[in-house]
């Protein structure tokens, strides 16, 4: 599988993961897959804390049901009471930070992808002694609030990355879809994409609006015959545009950001291209237990840098390495 790393990811704890999860508040994606024969491993005899994870998902996003299950994994090894909260909205997701707050946690891991709206929360949560970690979302901005470290990918080099695969798939227009309109980690993706590529059209979607969003690709794709290839920027859409380009009578193939079960059966069978894996369990599992590593022994994972859990692509000749953990809902 090849990957694109501007270094290594470096932690010995996440040698200890484990597939077995705990209970955890508030709402969030479903949970039907929980590995629960995958064994619990040893829990931390350290003292109970309670952590909160933040993130912008909307309601039934497969890409965080994946982090918050690698999430629930290290707060159960942990010994930590993790409280799961989420909305796509910047300034709703900012007043969750501010609850956290209010309720004394002892860690908070959060996404950035709305920096100006989150910052001034963060902030404050970092100022009341509270350690942060940022994932997923907020490579350029996770510095300036004070973390204590970031996990995820760059969005830039996975957008790159993808411009060179699709030059070297013989791709001529491509159609990048967007389904968060302000998110600065898909804004980054498609930029890559047209650093390296060129001819990148972005199309704007609802994502959370999944009627609206095939008819809005049916019919892009229905006026322009000169797109041959398109990219959804996570597993939920791009299956979206597969159909879409069905109902439109499009040849254009897609390929993908993010996986998921359906995604992995799409690339097998050659729906879909290629997916880029960012190892979301990771990113989830990390931010977690970088908070417990900091709070029971001072450690912080990264030496001050990002630690890159991506891109890597997933594609019809390496998805049988995958498979396995894509259905049992942790890749």
């Amino acid at each position: 599988m090849v990957r694109w790393h501007r270094k290594a990811v470096v932690s010995s704890a996440a040698l200890a993961l484990v597939l077995a999860v705990g209970a955890c508040s508030d709402s969030g994606g479903k949970q039907e897959e929980q590995n629960a024969d995958s064994g619990s491993g040893n829990v931390a005899t350290t003292p109970r804390i309670k952590v909160a994870l933040i993130t912008h998902s909307k309601a039934g996003d497969t890409f965080w049901d994946i982090v918050r299950r690698g999430a629930e994994a290290a707060a159960q090894k942990d010994n930590i009471e993790l409280q799961y909260s989420s909305d796509p909205d910047g300034a709703a997701q900012a007043n969750l930070v501010q609850t956290a707050i209010d309720s004394k946690v002892d860690g908070i891991a959060v996404t950035l992808n709305k920096p100006d709206a989150m910052m001034p929360n963060v902030k404050k949560a970092i100022a009341a002694g509270i350690p942060v970690t940022v994932l997923n979302g907020g490579l350029d901005t996770w510095k300036q609030s004070g973390a204590i470290g970031y996990f995820g990918q760059d969005e830039r080099i996975a957008g790159e990355a993808t411009g060179d695969k699709l030059k070297q798939l013989g791709a001529k227009k491509v159609l990048c879809v967007v389904h968060e309109q302000g998110n600065v980690s898909l804004e980054a993706r498609c930029q890559g994409i047209k650093n390296k590529f060129g001819n990148v059209e972005n199309l704007n979607v609802d994502g959370a609006d999944q009627p609206g969003t095939q008819a809005t690709i049916t019919s892009k794709l229905q006026q322009d015959k000169s797109v041959d290839y398109l990219v959804g920027l996570n597993a939920g859409v791009t299956l979206t545009a597969v159909q879409a380009a069905k109902d439109a009578g499009s040849s254009a193939k897609i390929g993908s950001f993010d996986m998921s079960k359906e995604m992995a059966k799409a690339v097998k069978d050659g729906t879909v291209q290629f997916a880029v894996d960012q190892q979301p369990y990771l990113q989830g599992y990390l931010a977690i237990d970088a908070i417990w590593l900091n709070k029971t022994n001072g450690n912080s994972i990264g030496g001050g840098e990002a630690t890159l859990t991506g891109p890597s692509f997933v594609e019809k000749s390496n998805i049988e390495a995958v498979e396995k953990f894509a259905a049992a809902g942790t890749r």
